[in-house]
């Protein structure tokens, strides 16, 4: 069976400089999902969403744009836009878990308001021509949440389900329950995609033994921390490139030079690669030193000279 590989959006982290970095050293990934774009009942689209999914800004990469929302006509003008840029499709997103987007009644605090899903599911299929996908949970309280969204959602032409297989108020603690992951593929005619740990190409070979019918694959965190990960699971191998710190080196270069030219000041920047270490440091040997030695390094130099150091180590 040929296995399609998805990146999961992760805000913050899957922006398009991140797509394009990950898509030139590594590849493996088919189609890339970008993070969420939020109105927050302003029907206006932030220059920072917008940059994400300009066209220019995406060459050569397969990207679907995806919206987080409980309003239908906010649905409505994403959809329209995304549509003015050449996309034809738009992700719905039903899976966030963080708290200051589900106590909105948005991400997985959706989930178990099946009126409003049908109301949404209803306007946009019938004032819109865009193709909806969906990115989902297995509920936020409890996992009997999606057994009772996903009949709903069937009797739409929804292209396809991801689901990651926790609730939401795990957040991201706790293991992911394949049981209740396998219930939904049971019971529910839509195409699924799974979500959810797959961290090493050991773990992947394991969930595609556990569910054979399953064909497309969403791969989160692991890409961030991991982005040899795809190409890896491809060619079914265990093994590293033997260039792999060079590709590594490159692929960092790239992103940093991309993000020092795109925020203002040092703080930021080092913010931000800051929050990229927490996941690159479980490529390396000594994962718990790497991330230690990166927190520490407080200047722009500081942190140019540890990366090397780090990259020349191996």
């Amino acid at each position: 069976m040929d296995h399609t590989l998805l990146s999961s959006p992760l805000q913050g982290f899957t922006d398009f400089r991140f797509r394009n970095a990950q898509n030139k050293y590594f590849g493996g990934i088919d189609t890339f999902y970008s993070p969420y774009i939020r109105l927050n009942g302003k029907l206006v689209i932030k220059p920072s969403y917008q940059r994400d999914i300009l066209p220019e800004n995406n060459i050569g990469l397969e990207v679907i744009p995806q919206i987080i929302t409980n309003d239908a006509d906010e649905f409505l003008f994403v959809a329209k836009y995304v549509q003015e840029l050449g996309y034809k499709e738009l992700n719905w997103n039903l899976g966030c878990p963080y708290p200051m987007v589900t106590k909105c009644g948005m991400g997985s605090g959706l989930i178990s308001n099946t009126e409003k899903i049908n109301q949404i599911l209803d306007k946009v299929h019938s004032e819109s021509d865009i193709i909806v996908s969906m990115k989902m949970r297995l509920g936020y309280e409890n996992c009997e949440e999606i057994l009772k969204t996903l009949p709903i959602i069937e009797s739409y032409p929804v292209k396809n389900v991801a689901i990651h297989a926790r609730i939401g108020k795990q957040l991201y603690k706790g293991g992911v329950n394949l049981d209740a992951f396998q219930e939904c593929v049971e019971n529910t005619k839509l195409k699924l995609y799974y979500n959810g740990d797959i961290t090493t190409v050991t773990k992947f070979n394991e969930m595609q033994e556990r569910f054979p019918t399953i064909d497309h694959w969403m791969i989160g965190r692991g890409l961030i921390a991991d982005p040899f990960l795809p190409s890896m699971i491809k060619n079914n191998t265990s093994e590293y490139p033997s260039n792999k710190m060079e590709l590594f080196s490159a692929f960092h270069e790239t992103l940093y030079e991309g993000y020092s030219e795109s925020l203002s000041g040092s703080t930021h920047i080092l913010l931000k690669m800051h929050h990229l270490w927490e996941y690159f440091s479980a490529i390396f040997s000594n994962p718990h030193k790497v991330a230690k030695n990166i927190k520490k390094a407080k200047s722009i130099r500081n942190y140019e000279a540890t990366v090397k150091e780090i990259i020349k180590a191996g």
